[in-house]
This record gives C-alpha cells, structure tokens and sequence, in this order.
C-alpha cells in the first residue's frame, strides 16, 4: 500500500490552509497513495504559542466543516485521509482531535490527544482537555480506528514520546501508528542542542516501531511561525518521515521545505517481523503492576 505525510507551512489565512492542504492531498493521491496524513492542526497557525481566549473562535465541530470537506475528497479521490482537527465538544470543552475519513467519504472515527504538553511555547493545556480515559462505549481512549486500509493506531505529537501510548494502541490491534506533529525549535538554541532534539524525536517514534513491530507514518510541519506576542516564535523542524517495522526509513523529508512523502508500506512484513521478534509473547504482563503508579516511591 502506497502512503503519504504530507509536510506543509503554514499562514493565518484560514481557507488557503485548507485550500494547499486539499492540492497536497491531491497530488499525493495522483502518485498511488491511499492513505494520506495531515500535519496537526493544519487548518491553522500553531496558536498555543500564547495564551489568548478568542483562540477559541477557531475551533469547530465533529461532524462539521472541515470534517464535510475531508470527506468530500476522500470520496472524490477513493483515499483515506487523516486530518487534524480543533474540536469544540461542548461549550467551554475543546480538544484537539485527529478524524479519520473513509473511501467512501464517511467519518471512520476520531481519536482525541491524551497526552497534553504544558511548555514555553507549546501552552496546549490552556486551550486542550485530554481525551478520554474510556471512551463512551467502553473502549480504551487508545483505540485504533477501523478502514479499508487497515486499523489506524492514531496518536498526536506530544503522545509520540510516551511508549504507553503505542503499545496500547499495538495490543488492540493497529496495523500502522501514526503521528500528526507540530514541533520546532526555539531559534535562540544552540545548534548543537536543537540536532539533540530533533535526533531524539526521530529515535523515540522509530523505536516504537521497533517495540511494537508495525510501520510509522509522521508529519510535521515546517516553516517560521511568530510568536504573537513578541519577536519569539517556533523554527518547526520538519523531517517527517515513514518507516518500516524494524525502523528502517521508507521516505524521509528536511528540515525546510514542503513535501509530499511517499512510501509503500507492506504490512505483511508485520507478521514476518514478529515472528523473529516476538516481543508480544514475551512481555511478562504478571510484572508491569508498577506502571500503574505515577512514579515508585
């Protein structure tokens, strides 16, 4: 199967988001992919730089428009399409959630971050609540999402460096996990840190490729964003990337420019791969109690 990341910049006119993330998903469609990935929050510039309540005013329902014309173009093209959403649940009730739409242009599910980060920069707390814990029906909040293409394994950026997170969504089933990101750098950094960063993003999301034994799709976006409140702002760092179930890359993008990453994914290599290494069988489930606990006093 043929996927696509798609890396994009980024301004504060809304629709033209919208417009350039639809042209990129149409051309990854006209190269063969059937599974395409948005960057998170696509729609928009990364607002969580500052804390600001008519932020709020962004945010849309799901169902709603943006989910009307994934889907739309889903159907158009015959693709799955994972776009990255503001969502207002309720009133005064917001998350920041990943939709998933089907060939058919139906709406497959949703998955809602879990993992809020709270940093310089990165205010996601005051504008996102976690998704559930367990989901209306019972379901684990890490839960894959159903398709044509397979069962998605659905995280968001800050979920990407917690190992929890994938194995979760590995041990109920998902044939591929996937990362809509929005990550950079703070430009006054030294450069010798910043690569640290950008080394340990990359190793920690091909590592739970390794653990779990599945393929990887990451898109992040690229491009200078401004703080809105002074001369600060967020350098992100691009490098989406695609790779295999022992880590090996598939595609990979720089640091700098737009693109549409392709790669073909085979996911019978998942089954071959397990069986050499069978960390599933092996995990000894009578001796993880610990992991309950927020820290062993």
């Amino acid at each position: 199967m043929r996927v696509a990341a798609i890396q994009q910049t980024n301004t504060a006119d809304l629709q033209a988001n919208l417009d350039h993330s639809l042209s990129l998903v149409r051309d990854a469609a006209a190269q063969g992919a059937e599974l395409v990935l948005l960057q998170e929050l696509h729609r928009s510039l990364y607002f969580c730089q500052t804390e600001d309540t008519s932020v709020f005013d962004l945010a849309e329902t799901i169902p709603g428009p943006s989910t009307e014309t994934l889907g739309e173009l889903a159907k158009e093209l015959g693709i799955v399409i994972v776009g990255s959403l503001f969502e207002k649940r309720a009133t005064g009730l917001y998350h920041n959630t990943a939709v998933v739409l089907e060939k058919d242009g139906s709406l497959a599910g949703i998955y809602r971050k879990m993992h809020i980060p709270d940093d310089p920069g990165f205010y996601e707390k005051f504008y996102f609540t976690p998704g559930d814990a367990n989901c209306n029906d019972g379901r684990s909040g890490f839960t894959p999402i159903d398709t044509s293409v397979g069962k998605l394994g659905l995280l968001v950026c800050w979920d990407q460096w917690y190992p929890e997170a994938a194995r979760l969504m590995a041990l109920a089933g998902a044939d591929l996990l996937l990362y809509p990101t929005a990550i950079g750098w703070d430009r006054t950094d030294e450069q010798d840190e910043q690569q640290r960063q950008l080394d340990a993003w990359i190793t920690i999301q091909r590592a739970h490729g390794i653990a779990n034994g599945l393929p990887v799709l990451v898109a992040n976006r690229c491009g200078f964003e401004q703080s809105p409140a002074d001369e600060s702002g967020i350098q992100f760092w691009g490098n989406s990337f695609i790779c295999g179930p022992q880590g090996e890359f598939l595609a990979q993008a720089n640091s700098n420019n737009e693109q549409v990453l392709l790669a073909d994914v085979d996911l019978q290599r998942s089954e071959s791969v397990r069986r050499i290494w069978p960390y599933l069988r092996d995990r000894r489930v009578d001796a993880y109690d610990d992991l309950g606990k927020r820290f062993r006093d």
